[in-house]
């Protein structure tokens, strides 16, 4: 067995590996692969080449490192990167800033919750002057606020324990609430504040974030349907010419999926748990056995508007995020299944894109103005998809009574959100930029008079003529077929006079059936679908 050369003009590895100054040898590990050999080398060389091979590479790496601040420029992530000013509507809610003052918010209210349950006599009801103060840490929670939880939280090593201890320094100087420090995380798991904290975030960014978009492109659909609802166009099944629709149909169909999508997402109840360590309330029986803790948590839940799972172990159990995520898994679905229609449109020249003055379509050819709003959005449903797939699949999975592999997942839910946002984004420009060029829709009408065999040979049916089918397959299949020759077919079929006047009338442009009608009532079915939700 031979080895490769690596100093062909085929090397895998970067020229700069290769290079060196005067005099200095290459390592003993690019020499003894750029001499073909018929034999392995031993061990013990190999062992001593890949050293000098680490050696190198580390050299190499250190030539080649830049110590970067972090920037748009520097970011890993395109949403955080070139995507950052279509996605940062989400920051304050999908961010780790938002994971942390969610969490604030929560300890926070489980604290005023606590000085209102008359059997905790320890935290008496606090003053108008110690509520405020404590509302005003959330109120006035800072991005300096949340850093100092992160330089707490790098001696804790613990983000949840952070928060608590940051809320405590915080509440020092407050000479009712001092007294009761301790009551900050009372009987709680951590897992009792992430878990509200990740549904508040879900919540607040769905009603802020997703749904305002999303309800933008729905209506942007409709009116592309409402203005183009008499406009024929020709259809196509496995690609081939079908019968005539009409554009505004084939958009309403788009509508009223999306809308029934949308709904489905807005379903999904948003859940939380305050159980405890293992959710069956065993702290906080053992400290005051004489109150209804399941009540209290329900209570506590509901207030924070979401809903209460009162069966769980130390997590709530993800299946409502299950659920959520595939609900917008699969709205991105259907609009992937949009993007590519359009694409198709627009290949076709059904519809035109607006220019914008200084916009390049190709570094090549000038001429092109390629439809870059659907691929991109196109692309980033799939980089969606691929994350809220991984969180469905995964989240509702945990081992007896929890394992940790959710925490790491769960960070990743604005990844899938921001991706989404971006593509819903990335469409609504892209329809804003269409045009629809009626004369090309016409033109392809015009050469597909074979679209009339359908209603001629089911007319044929209703009146009794043999072999339908069969007569107008033999007529139009691998043939070119004109208006005169339809014409001439239908004048000498054995039909009433009647019939035949009807079919004479017949045009690819106006055989469309209900399709106008369709799209006339599209605002009303999709007003339908929100009624039910």
């Amino acid at each position: 067995m031979e080895l490769l050369a690596l100093n062909s003009k085929h090397s895998p590895l970067p020229t700069n590996l290769h290079s060196q100054r005067p005099n200095e040898r290459p390592p003993t590990f690019f020499l003894s692969l750029t001499r073909r050999s018929r034999r392995m080398p031993s061990s013990s060389t190999l062992r001593a080449t890949l050293k000098e091979f680490d050696i190198a590479t580390e050299k190499t790496v250190k030539k080649m490192s830049r110590d970067l601040e972090y920037s748009t420029l520097t970011a890993l992530s395109p949403l955080d990167g070139r995507y950052w000013g279509k996605v940062k509507d989400l920051a304050p809610f999908m961010s780790e800033y938002a994971l942390i003052y969610y969490r604030v918010l929560v300890e926070v209210q489980w604290l005023i919750k606590l000085s209102q349950i008359p059997g905790i006599e320890e935290v008496p009801s606090f003053s108008d002057d110690a509520q405020s103060f404590l509302e005003g840490i959330v109120y006035g929670f800072t991005v300096d606020d949340a850093l100092e939880i992160k330089k707490i939280e790098r001696v804790t090593n613990h983000d949840v324990k952070a928060v608590e201890y940051f809320l405590k320094q915080k509440c020092q100087s407050h000479s009712e609430i001092v007294k009761v420090l301790e009551f900050f995380h009372f009987a709680c798991t951590s897992e009792d504040i992430n878990n509200l904290a990740h549904a508040l975030m879900l919540k607040e960014a769905l009603e802020n974030s997703i749904f305002p978009v999303i309800d933008c492109l729905i209506e942007a659909i409709v009116k592309i349907t409402k203005d183009n609802a008499h406009v024929p166009m020709l259809s196509r099944t496995h690609g081939q010419p079908a019968s005539p629709t009409t554009l505004g149909k084939e958009m309403a169909i788009f509508a009223v999926r999306l809308s029934r999508e949308r709904r489905d997402i807005s379903q999904v109840e948003i859940m939380g748990k305050f159980a405890g360590a293992v959710g069956n309330y065993n702290a906080h029986l053992v400290a005051y056995p004489g109150i209804n803790w399941p009540q209290i948590a329900e209570e506590f839940v509901t207030s924070l508007g979401l809903s209460f799972n009162p069966y769980v172990s130390q997590i709530e159990t993800h299946d409502y995020m299950a659920k959520l995520f595939h609900a917008i898994y699969r709205f991105n679905n259907v609009l992937i299944d949009f993007d590519r229609d359009v694409w198709g449109y627009i290949s076709w020249g059904y519809f035109k894109q607006i220019t914008k003055a200084g916009e390049i379509g190709s570094s090549t050819m000038p001429h092109k103005v390629n439809p870059i709003d659907f691929e991109n959005s196109e692309g980033n449903l799939g980089v969606a998809n691929g994350t809220l797939s991984h969180l469905s699949t995964k989240l509702p999975i945990s081992r007896f009574q929890r394992d940790l592999t959710d925490s790491t997942v769960l960070r990743n839910m604005g990844v899938g959100l921001g991706h989404s946002l971006l593509a819903y984004k990335s469409t609504l420009q892209g329809i804003g930029k269409l045009q629809v060029n009626e004369a090309r829709l016409s033109d392809d009408l015009d050469n597909c008079w074979e679209v009339l065999a359908e209603p001629i040979q089911t007319v044929m049916r209703r009146h009794g003529v043999p072999e339908p089918y069969e007569k107008l397959k033999e007529l139009t299949r691998g043939r070119a077929v004109t208006k005169e020759s339809i014409r001439a077919f239908i004048e000498g079929l054995k039909l009433p006079k009647e019939a035949k006047t009807e079919l004479l009338k017949l045009t690819p442009h106006s055989y469309v059936g209900a399709a106008v009608d369709l799209a006339r009532t599209t605002e009303e079915a999709v007003k339908l679908v929100n009624v039910r939700c």
